[in-house]
């Protein structure tokens, strides 16, 4: 059975996008075939799918990582779904998306996308290990779990090919974690291992946790915008004084066709 896919991403995070109003093409989406379809070599190539499904009188995102696993919440992935809705099939903006975290509103400013994240939820600090050194890190969950590390210099990661070590009984499903350094006032820059997926180029609901880590340790007053630099671009966000946390980045499609896998 062949079926339509597109290509898209944000700051290079991406992802595979595919159409499935009505639920009948991709109901049974196996972790067989979301792996096949992240595949970088023998599929499409991803860091995770994006399965666009109609519920009601909206849309709800269905996101997959590379491994299959299901998560609840990606902050890249739903600026190139809400691209997606609006481009082929005439959503306007503002925009509602159902998630498994809720439902969020997008809307659109000049090229960029910014994605009404919520209210973030900082659970304490905990710690991870990667190649035997283990760093303090802060537990925040944005929808899905966060561990924030700030270091001195971005290499003291190392490579993030196998997920740091964590407590599990903090985070039993798996955790997110992302380095950090500063580059200036209300500037930082980023490294991400992301759950089911590997380092990736950049992550928005990671973004979203480092910037609320900086502006508490900054003291900075809400609504401050902090840049988040990722190895794949640049990102804004800004926690606001309702405890709402907007994240504002591109959001590209590159590419869209018919798919056997």
């Amino acid at each position: 059975m062949s079926y339509p896919f597109l290509k898209g991403h944000g700051t290079e995070n991406d992802f595979v996008v595919l159409p499935d109003p009505d639920g009948t093409v991709h109901g049974d989406l196996s972790e067989d075939r979301v792996r096949a379809l992240c595949d970088r070599r023998a599929g499409i190539g991803g860091d995770g799918v994006l399965r666009a499904v109609r519920r009601g009188e909206g849309w709800f995102m269905d996101y997959r990582n590379a491994d299959g696993s299901v998560s609840e919440m990606c902050g890249n992935g739903i600026r190139v779904f809400a691209r997606y809705l609006h481009e082929r099939e005439g959503e306007p903006f503002p925009m509602e998306v159902q998630t498994r975290d809720g439902t969020k509103v997008l809307d659109k400013q000049g090229d960029d996308y910014t994605a009404d994240m919520g209210s973030p939820e900082v659970l304490g600090e905990t710690e991870v290990t990667v190649h035997g050194a283990s760093f303090p890190a802060t537990h925040v969950s944005m929808g899905n779990p966060h561990a924030v590390v700030l270091v001195d210099n971005l290499a003291e990661a190392g490579a993030l090919h196998e997920p740091p070590e964590h407590d599990d009984g903090v985070f039993p499903e798996g955790v997110n974690v992302e380095f950090v350094v500063r580059r200036g006032e209300h500037h930082v820059a980023m490294r991400v291992h992301e759950r089911g997926s590997g380092e990736t180029r950049s992550c928005g609901t990671g973004a979203c946790a480092v910037a609320v880590v900086a502006a508490l340790a900054d003291d900075a007053p809400r609504g401050t915008a902090y840049r988040v630099d990722v190895p794949g671009g640049t990102l804004s966000v800004v926690w606001t004084a309702d405890d709402r946390v907007l994240l504002t980045g591109p959001a590209v499609l590159v590419a869209e066709g018919l798919t056997d896998l």
